[in-house]
């Protein structure tokens, strides 16, 4: 075996082993040095951190995180399923600048989605291999990190979730603290200022090399339409590093609310402080401004008031005020419309689909959906909604029977008296109006659309 071939086999070894870890990083205990570390004091150990990044074990659990998440490529177009034989090859090259503190992150690809207020939203999507740097990077700094956070703090940290956010804002208003301030930052993601978050970061971390790793990351460039763009200023979405540097950033904010002894809820930059009166709000908002502006971040102020909170959502969630002055949990009305406009989507008459591909993309959106929602109390809502959904799903039948013969003969082939038949399909192409009709309902009862599939909220 020559040389080559010894290189070759040794960077095969790194990555060849069977993997050992979840993936993702570890959930951390609160220590002592965590605490002298979220003082500011301290450092996130003195060096050798990216020694600790480039470590064969936590590349290969970053590796299996990437290709869980699969993903679409970057702007190089390689795929998560290209990924292993890149690293076998090239890892060692890769390992070499990164300890040396040479290596140079790709432009990240803009990738604009809709957003459910309209408009869109700019994520930038990284290659696969700095996906998993990105991983790997964060797999040693979030133990060191999360511990630091504050306990007010539930965005994208292990073992905590949006559910847990909004049963503690629950629990605030519970307490008698019935005004909230909603503060929505203007663009946080795209605003972000590198000079300020790096400043917070070097309080933390000693390893230069990683601090430059993580500077040439923000400061790579756009791929937009073939065009590289140069960015200035924020931390795309769409990288896994990105939500961890987010709230480094927000944590000063987090425990200047905390030092004046304000409850609050926030995730990732949807913050919702809860007070006594609004006065006590509005000193509150003034005293947000003041701490977003020392991190270059602007409040959105035609988003962001001092309200009752019945009338603000919140992670997708608002709150109702039931007998006994019980606060209970509901799916707020905006997070609703737009649930609704995506089943009207699915469901339209015109798109010419069957009823299993219609019944496959319901499930596939309603099963989420109901999944995230599952805390809302409003049983009710849910019912109704149900309801509305099989009437719209009797309307696909009625335009796929088309005339009022081929309605007549499908009603009565599924047990519909002939005088009731005969009704309906004399109105047949009033779709709405009919999928109401007895006759439908004999035809397509609740039970027929369960064996479907079509699931039900209310359930």
């Amino acid at each position: 075996m020559n040389l080559q071939d010894a290189r070759r086999q040794t960077a095969r070894q790194q990555l060849e082993l069977p993997f050992g870890s979840r993936g993702e990083a570890p959930k951390a205990e609160r220590s002592g040095e965590a605490s002298r570390v979220a003082s500011g004091d301290a450092r996130s150990g003195t060096d050798h951190l990216m020694e600790r990044v480039v470590e064969r074990g936590n590349v290969q659990a970053a590796l299996k995180r990437v290709q869980q998440n699969q993903g679409s490529p970057g702007g190089d177009g390689m795929t998560v399923a290209d990924l292993p034989g890149h690293l076998r090859a090239h890892w060692a090259t890769i390992k070499v600048q990164l300890l040396a503190g040479t290596y140079q992150p790709q432009p990240v690809k803009r990738q604009p989605i809709p957003k459910p207020g309209g408009g869109v939203r700019d994520l930038g999507i990284p290659c696969v291999l700095d996906r998993v740097l990105q991983q790997a990077i964060l797999q040693v700094l979030q133990p060191r990190f999360d511990p630091t956070f504050s306990e007010h703090s539930y965005g994208f940290r292990p073992g905590r979730r949006a559910h847990d956010a909004v049963c503690a804002a629950q629990r605030f208003l519970q307490a008698g603290r019935r005004w909230v301030v909603d503060v929505d930052l203007e663009k946080f993601f795209d605003r972000v200022n590198h000079d300020v978050l790096m400043g917070r970061l070097a309080k933390r971390i000693a390893d230069r090399r990683l601090l430059g790793l993580i500077r040439r990351y923000l400061t790579a460039g756009i791929l937009a339409d073939g065009v590289v763009i140069e960015r200035v200023e924020g931390t795309p979405q769409g990288g896994p590093l990105s939500p961890l540097l987010a709230n480094v950033l927000l944590d000063e904010v987090d425990r200047e609310l905390e030092t004046r002894g304000h409850t609050f809820a926030r995730y990732a930059d949807d913050c919702n402080v809860y007070v006594r009166s609004k006065r006590a709000g509005a000193d509150v908002l003034q005293t947000l401004r003041r701490l977003y502006a020392k991190l270059r971040l602007q409040v959105n102020e035609t988003k962001s008031a001092v309200a009752r909170p019945w009338d603000r959502k919140f992670l997708g969630y608002s709150f109702w005020v039931a007998p006994g002055h019980i606060v209970k949990r509901r799916v707020a009305p905006a997070a609703l419309a737009t649930m609704k406009a995506q089943v009207r989507a699915l469901t339209r008459r015109t798109r010419g689909c069957s009823i299993p591909t219609v019944v496959a993309e319901l499930r596939g959106y309603l099963l989420g959906w109901k999944a995230y929602f599952r805390l809302a109390d409003t049983p009710g809502v849910f019912t109704t909604f149900d309801q509305w959904l099989r009437r719209r799903l009797r309307v696909v039948y009625l335009k796929q029977w088309k005339r009022g013969t081929t309605a007549f003969r499908e009603l009565r082939a599924r047990g519909v008296p002939e005088i009731v038949a005969a009704q309906a399909a004399s109105h047949a192409r009033r779709w709405w109006v009919t999928a109401h009709h007895a006759a439908l309902h004999i035809a397509l009862p609740t039970r027929y659309f369960d064996q479907l599939g079509v699931p039900r909220l209310a359930s």
